[in-house]
């Protein structure tokens, strides 16, 4: 049975730094590309950061330059740098494997608040 694990979200100032963490078990991870996704309030879930299997990257417009999505096979770990934030990337974060096929189940997501 798969789960994903995200955490590391907290309240942070406009212009701070949060790190997010995905722990995920029970599949080959190595093999899929993954993804953070975020919904904020009254919003549809939108894909933030996308990393293939072999390292590659692709971001939203919104975020690009701002965050880096990285990944420890051996760890079976997401990880989300995000930089310079903005009071709209508040929400409740989520990994996943990429866009295009059958998402594992959520996890419970890492809320980040955006506030001065």
């Amino acid at each position: 049975q798969v789960q994903l694990v995200e955490s590391g979200g907290g309240l942070v100032q406009p212009g701070g730094s949060l790190r997010l963490s995905c722990a995920v078990s029970g599949t080959l991870f190595s093999i899929y590309a993954m993804a953070w996704y975020r919904q904020a309030p009254g919003k549809q879930r939108e894909l933030v950061a996308f990393i293939s299997d072999r390292g590659i990257t692709n971001y939203a417009d919104s975020v690009k330059g701002r965050f880096a999505i990285s990944r420890d096979n051996a760890k079976k770990m997401v990880y989300l740098q995000m930089n310079s934030l903005k009071s709209e990337d508040a929400a409740v974060y989520y990994c996943n494997k990429g866009p295009g096929g059958t998402q594992y189940p959520w996890g419970p997501g890492a809320q980040v608040t955006v506030s001065s």
